[in-house]
Parts: C-alpha cells; structure tokens; sequence
C-alpha cells in the first residue's frame, strides 16, 4: 500500500451546474471515484481537494480525507495540477506515488485502477496515464488554409489494419511518483507508460448531453 488517492473536486463547473455532485445511478457523481478507489488495494488513503464546504462534508461522509482547496486553484482556467501541488503541500504521508482521479470519469470496472498500478510497477514506470484505443485515421484539420488528412496527406486510403496502434487519455486514471511530480510539476514525466481501458469504460462527463448520454451507456453495461 504504497499509494495515496487524490481526487480534485471543485464546486463550480462551466458545462454543467454542480456537476461534480449530480445524481448519477442514484448517487451523487463524486460518489463512484472514492468508490473506485475504495476497491483498490494498493490505495492506503483518499484525498479529495474542493473548495466546496459541501463536497468536502459529502466526501467525509463516504469516509475520505479531505483538503480545503483555495479560490486561487479552483478557477475555470485554474489546472489540475496546480490542485495536486496545493494538496500534496498539504498531506503528510510516507507514500511515494499518487494516483490521481478525476470524477468525470464514472464507469471504471472494479479492477481498472488496480490493474494499472501493477503494469506502473511492472514496467518500472515513473507516470501513467489511462486510454483506449485511437481511431484518427479520417481526423482532419487546417494547414495552411487547406484542409489535409492528419495521417495521410494524401488522398489515398489505407486500411485501418494497417496503422500502428494509437492511445488516447481517457481522463480516467493517472498514476506518478510523487516526489518527481513535485518537483516537474507535471502529471507527465520521465518513463512514461499506458493502462489501455475499453472504449466503452471511457467515456468522460464534460456536458449536459454526456452526462445524458452516459446514463444511457451505464444502464447498458449494468446489462453485459
């Protein structure tokens, strides 16, 4: 047990209002990160940063620890972590690695954040981050006036078969050595590594339609 949580939370959000403490599946959303952490082993204690006297009594009720977070980092331009940063300031545990959790990222299987950690020991990595499988085969963008194909160039298609793998961050988990990322300040450094998740756990709650939409997708893995 070798591993603190720390799970930023704060009360305002621009797409959706309270977002972070909506119900979802009967449950405010916050309520599914600290569980997801719960089931995880290698986790000896949870964390959640807010700047909401709310979340944070809310977050206690389901048996965390919490830090007070200041307006300073709980602005819409303010990064997660400059949230991590204020609270590892804060904690003061012998763990030496974080992992990270965000609480827009409900439909995690009981054993994902577990599972990474061991491929983060495995491979001897000093950060990670969790993703699906990326398809931007047919992703365009501008160059130059022109719109260009980001993988071809040309107007020649290829098969899918024929690319070599692409990860996308899913925003679900991040795992890194805390005295590394104190001091790169950067949730990315040194040996980086990847937890691949399916794409359908890895939808993220960023607007009102995802969060619609996501109700629909939860009810339907409730059912596989």
């Amino acid at each position: 047990m070798n591993y603190i949580a720390i799970i930023p939370c704060r009360k305002n959000s621009k797409g959706i209002k309270d977002k972070n403490i909506k119900i979802f599946e009967k449950k405010p959303l916050l309520y599914w990160t600290i569980k997801s952490a719960k089931q995880t082993p290698q986790i000896s204690k949870i964390f959640v940063t807010s700047d909401s006297d709310r979340i944070i009594k809310l977050s206690k009720n389901y048996g965390t620890e919490t830090i007070k977070r200041p307006k300073k980092f709980s602005t819409d331009t303010s990064t997660s972590e400059s949230a991590i940063l204020h609270a590892l300031k804060k904690i003061k545990t012998k763990e030496k690695n974080v992992v990270f959790l965000q609480v827009t990222s409900p439909l995690r299987k009981k054993n994902d954040i577990s599972n990474a950690i061991k491929i983060f020991e495995k491979k001897k990595l000093d950060s990670l981050f969790s993703s699906c499988l990326a398809d931007s085969t047919y992703i365009w963008k501008y160059l130059r006036g022109n719109l260009k194909n980001i993988e071809q160039h040309q107007f020649v298609r290829k098969s899918r078969q024929s690319y070599k793998s692409k990860y996308q961050e899913n925003g679900s988990i991040y795992i890194f050595k805390k005295n590394k990322f104190l001091k790169k300040k950067n949730r990315f450094f040194g040996k980086i590594g990847t937890y691949v998740m399916n794409k359908k756990y890895s939808f993220e709650i960023d607007t009102k339609d995802d969060f619609n939409f996501l109700k629909i997708v939860s009810k339907h893995l409730k059912k596989l």
